[in-house]
């Protein structure tokens, strides 16, 4: 059974949004995520921002880009909900080390309020699904 089969005919909240919105999604936030994460990974290669604080933004990369493998190769509904649980723990992580540790960089916060708001989403909605179709 081919990945768009098998996610098909998973059960699903009514509230999921259609398949087609993940990809505009997740296109906008990529660039968001692609900017303020490089600002935040730059300021720490030239020393402007300690290591320590970039450390939950570098997690969360790789959190979020093991979930397609774990949902979609491994059709595995359990590990993707530990992994997006993981992706918006280390985002919220990543969103108040920087909130503290430098006022100069708050810019990158505001910048990821849509990617927090739509991991929380996502995390409630593969919450749900891993338990509908447990």
């Amino acid at each position: 059974m081919n990945t768009s089969n098998w996610y098909s005919q998973l059960l699903k909240p009514s509230w999921a949004p259609p398949s087609w919105l993940f990809g505009p999604v997740w296109t906008v936030l990529y660039a968001i995520i692609a900017v303020s994460f490089g600002t935040v990974f730059w300021k720490t290669f030239t020393g402007k921002l300690a290591w320590i604080v970039a450390l939950p933004f570098a997690l969360n990369l790789i959190f979020n880009f093991a979930f397609t493998p774990l949902q979609f190769g491994l059709k595995n509904n359990l590990l993707a909900a530990i992994d997006i649980l993981l992706v918006l723990g280390t985002l919220i992580w990543a969103l108040l080390a920087l909130w503290h540790a430098s006022p100069g960089l708050r810019w990158v916060v505001f910048a990821n309020i849509p990617y927090l708001l739509w991991v929380t989403f996502a995390t409630g909605l593969q919450l749900t699904i891993t338990y509908l179709n447990r």
